[in-house]
């Protein structure tokens, strides 16, 4: 139980989180409405251009959604039929890699495998196959988003797979089940819950990919509605066009979020009595093959382009990268920029989490408190109806007539990459802040324990780890950003990520492959600080 004063503590606390995230990415939302009539009158709201490109935005995300999906059905089955599989549980936590590593890093890595020059294309010569598979317009938009969306769709999969009950296993094989008649009544139902939402996850992600689409597109023939943008302001300094394609970005956002919200949820498929869940299918010598096959293109699939970044990187004079005055300069940049939008998505986190708790704390807290803890619990995914792109768009916008807008960009950059690391700061903290509080409750009110001395005797000793949890996954999300900077970024702001794009579009590979390496080793690193001794303390 709080005291009053705990709860209005958690209650204004949580109301300066939303105020702040409300007023900043309302303003920016306003200056683009409010701009919205000019670029109207200036050639067109929605014209021949801006209809291509939601087409080719709508195109290269559902086939990407496609393409994910259905390759990693198999990879989840094959993976939940062989538990004892050697280095199974690394090739699970493989999976995990992409998602943690920086996009502009996974696009040279596959720039390595199947680039005109790469791994793929030597085999094809040496076959006899003249013709190069291109890795940049749409084909290489599509590979790219599978290297990183597959592996999401499929862990997924593969926890709907391994919730099944183990009674479900021994009744398939006390009737003498075929594979087909498996995948009919239990794999495919358990597949079916989960992805309509790992579909709707990956359609999103897809349709506001800003990097690859910008580093493989190739050309304005695959270009994407945040690329264009991008290009609007950076390139044609065109703010009308900007304000066009920013608006009809966050109505294809909007429409994607509620049809996703509309999707039915991935329920558990029954309930059995708790006892190991034991597989007696595909032991046949066929299917252990197919199986170690299938394995086993998913793991080459995800390491060639991680090997290839870390060969390419080795080859650059890595020495010579780190001393250079451009290197220190942007990683004290990207530093300093990553610490502030760690911290304050913490501290955003926290005041959402403690308003909650003091909402949750009332035996009947009335209507407007409701709507209150309702609109905390959908702000922190604010980030995915407004893309960061969009938000540095308003800010432009807004801050462009009064100030120099360099001056004001790292503040920018932090609080837009705060808003992106926002919803996996709170999946972090929130179960650990409100398993902890059901726990120690009642036993901090019983020994008088608040303020300070609570903090250092009950919470700090639990919480510590998922607080450095959530830090170090912010920090590494920050510094391997490029949609924020890509705006704002000049000689005067360089992040690395920005170094090493720059590197790579004035032709000096060698040294953008050896930055990216050392990009990807810190952003690795800060995540496995983050998850260090997590398994020990489960």
């Amino acid at each position: 139980m709080l005291t009053g004063a705990q709860r209005r503590q958690g209650l204004a606390a949580g109301a300066a989180s939303l105020t702040a995230i409300a007023l900043f990415v309302v303003l920016p939302v306003t200056a683009l409405l409010s701009t919205a009539p000019a670029s109207s009158s200036q050639g067109g709201f929605f014209d021949g251009y801006t209809a291509s490109l939601l087409r080719f935005t709508l195109l290269q995300a559902g086939l990407s959604t496609f393409l994910s999906i259905l390759l990693a059905v198999p990879v989840a089955l094959a993976l939940a039929r062989r538990p004892a599989f050697p280095l199974r549980i690394w090739i699970v936590r493989l999976m995990a890699v992409p998602m943690g590593l920086p996009v502009l890093i996974g696009a040279l890595g596959l720039i390595g495998i199947f680039g005109r020059q790469g791994l793929f294309n030597r085999l094809l010569a040496f076959a006899g196959v003249e013709q190069p598979v291109s890795i940049y317009g749409l084909s290489g938009i599509l590979i790219a988003h599978v290297f990183f969306n597959l592996p999401l769709a499929c862990r997924l999969m593969l926890s709907g797979l391994e919730r099944l009950p183990g009674e479900y296993w021994r009744l398939s094989a006390s009737l003498g089940m075929r594979p087909l008649a498996i995948f009919r009544f239990i794999e495919g139902p358990a597949l079916a819950r989960v992805i309509p939402g790992a579909a709707g996850l990956v359609f999103m992600l897809c349709a506001t990919s800003f990097t690859l689409v910008l580093v493989l597109g190739g050309g304005p023939a695959a270009t994407t509605l945040e690329v264009a943008i991008y290009q609007s302001l950076r390139f044609d300094f065109n703010p009308a066009r900007a304000v066009a394609l920013a608006l009809l970005q966050i109505g294809l956002t909007a429409v994607v979020l509620f049809i996703i919200s509309r999707l039915p949820p991935a329920d558990i498929a029954g309930v059995g009595e708790g006892r190991a869940s034991r597989r007696f299918d595909g032991r046949s010598l066929l299917a252990r093959f197919y199986d170690a096959g299938i394995i086993a293109a998913a793991t080459l699939f995800l390491v060639l382009p991680l090997g290839a970044v870390v060969v390419a990187g080795l080859k650059a004079d890595l020495l010579k990268l780190i001393t250079m005055p451009a290197f220190r300069q942007a990683a004290f940049t990207s530093l300093a920029i990553a610490i502030s939008a760690g911290l304050l998505a913490i501290l955003v986190s926290l005041g959402i989490i403690a308003a909650r708790a003091a909402i949750a704390d009332m035996r009947h807290p009335p209507r407007p408190l409701k709507a209150f803890s309702a609109a905390l619990s959908g702000m922190s995914s604010l980030v995915l109806l407004v893309p960061p792109v969009v938000l540095g768009t308003g800010w432009f916008l807004l801050i462009r007539p009064h100030a120099d807008v360099t001056r004001a960009a790292p503040l920018l950059i932090a609080a837009i990459n705060m808003l992106m690391a926002l919803p996996f700061v709170m999946r972090v903290l929130a179960p650990a802040f409100e398993t902890h509080a059901a726990r120690t409750g009642r036993l901090g009110a019983s020994l008088g324990l608040s303020g300070f001395s609570r903090f250092r005797l009950i919470d700090w000793p639990v919480l510590a780890r998922p607080l450095m949890m959530a830090l170090s996954f912010a920090m590494a999300l920050s510094l391997g950003d490029l949609g924020a900077v890509a705006l704002f970024g000049s000689q005067e702001l360089t992040t690395l990520p920005y170094l090493v794009y720059s590197r790579l579009g004035s032709y000096r590979t060698n040294d953008a492959d050896g930055l990216a390496l050392i990009l990807g080793v810190i952003c690795l690193a800060l995540t496995a600080l983050g998850t260090a001794g997590h398994r020990r303390q489960t």
